[in-house]
C-alpha cells in the first residue's frame, strides 16, 4: 500500500468563505490539522491566511465540507463557521505572519481527514530533503472562488522555488513560487509529495507552507506566490493552547532592520 500526500491534503483542503450581501462573496483557502489538546483530547483546526478572516466584516463564514455518498459521487455540503462573536475574533493569529487558526466543530468524515501537525516542515525538513531552487512544490487551493468539480474540492497546481536561501525560518520568514496566484488561493497548503511513499515511511512528503500573497509590481501581476513557512503555522497551533506565549520568531522579527534602497518582493506582494 502507498501514501500519496496529494490525496490526503485535497481532502484536507476547504473553500472559506463569506457572502457580503451586494451580490460577491469573499473567498479564501483552508486547510485541516489534527492537533490534539494538551490532555489528549481529538481537536480539528483549521489553518487559513489571517487576512481571509479579516476581510470577512460578518460573524459567519461558510466551511467547504464536502460528502461522500453511498455509490462513491461527492456532493457539497459547506456548514457555517462561526468566527466572531460581536467584535471579539475567535480565531487565532501569528503575531507576525499572515497566519490563522480557529478550532472546528467537523463531520467524522472531515475530522478523519485533518492532516498530523507532525507533517508541517520544521526547521530541518528542506535540509533533510535536499529542497531548493528550482525544485518542484505542489499548492492546493481556489483560485477566484473556482473548484476542480461541483463537488468543491480544491485545484491542485504546482510552481518551482524562486527563492533563496530557505531558511532558517527566523531569518527567511517567506520563500517564493513561480506560478500564478489569484484571489481564493490565500491560506492554501504549499507542499512537497513523495509520490507512492509506503505506508511504513516515516514521512509521505511535507507541508511547507502557506500560500498567503502574490507579488505585484505597478498593478503588474509578476506571476510569484509568497509562501509564509509552515514554522509560523506550528507557532500559531501553538498559541492556541497558550494565547499569551510570545513565539521565538517575533523577537527576531523586532531585531530586523531594512537595507536602503533594497525592495524585496515581499514589498511589492499583495495579499489574494
Amino acid at each position: 500500500m502507498a501514501v500519496d500526500l496529494s490525496i490526503d491534503l485535497i481532502q484536507a483542503t476547504v473553500q472559506v468563505e463569506q457572502a457580503l450581501g451586494d451580490g460577491t462573496r469573499t473567498v479564501g483557502t483552508g486547510f485541516l490539522i489534527s492537533d490534539p489538546t494538551p490532555d489528549g483530547r481529538p481537536r480539528t483546526i483549521l489553518v487559513t491566511a489571517n487576512h481571509v478572516f479579516r476581510k470577512m466584516p460578518g460573524a459567519i463564514a461558510t466551511i467547504g465540507f464536502r460528502v461522500e455518498n453511498a455509490d462513491g459521487s461527492w456532493r457539497y455540503d459547506p456548514a457555517p463557521l462561526k468566527i466572531r462573536d460581536g467584535d471579539k475574533e475567535l480565531w487565532t493569529h501569528h503575531p507576525d505572519r499572515d497566519v490563522a487558526a480557529i478550532s472546528i466543530e467537523a463531520p467524522p468524515e472531515f475530522t478523519k481527514a485533518a492532516v498530523p501537525e507532525a507533517w508541517l516542515a520544521s526547521d530541518d525538513t528542506f535540509n533533510k530533503y535536499s529542497v531548493g531552487p528550482g525544485d518542484e512544490m505542489l499548492a492546493l487551493g481556489f483560485p477566484q472562488g473556482l473548484s476542480a468539480n461541483p463537488a468543491g474540492f480544491p485545484i491542485l497546481r504546482s510552481g518551482r522555488v524562486a527563492s533563496f536561501p530557505l531558511g532558517p525560518s527566523a531569518a527567511f520568514p517567506t520563500f517564493l513560487l513561480d506560478f500564478n496566484v489569484f484571489p481564493g488561493n490565500s491560506g492554501g497548503p504549499v507542499y512537497v509529495s513523495v509520490h507512492g511513499a509506503p505506508a511504513t515511511a516515516a514521512e509521505p512528503g511535507f507541508i511547507a507552507g502557506m500560500l498567503t500573497q502574490q507579488v505585484e509590481l505597478n498593478s503588474q501581476n509578476l506571476s510569484i506566490g509568497i509562501v509564509t513557512d509552515a514554522r509560523f503555522v506550528r507557532e500559531t497551533l501553538s498559541l492556541l493552547d497558550n494565547p499569551n506565549a510570545v513565539p521565538a520568531t517575533h523577537q527576531i522579527a523586532q531585531r530586523g532592520a531594512e537595507t536602503p534602497g533594497l525592495m524585496s518582493a515581499e514589498d511589492a506582494a499583495y495579499s489574494r
